[in-house]
């Protein structure tokens, strides 16, 4: 896989974990914990996109 469509795949989980996000944060009772994962797992993703597109 070249490094244009690994970041594109990365671009593409994180804005699919965005989109959880905001549906999470949307629902009552939603778990807390599972939201700051859902984040956490998103930062991390920008972070890699972050260090390899440079």
């Amino acid at each position: 896989m070249s490094l244009g469509a690994h970041l594109q795949e990365l671009r593409k989980k994180h804005e699919h974990l965005s989109e959880r996000v905001e549906q999470a944060q949307r629902s009552p009772g939603m778990d807390e914990l599972a939201i700051r994962d859902l984040k956490k797992q998103k930062l991390r993703l920008k972070e890699e996109i972050s260090r390899l597109d440079g």
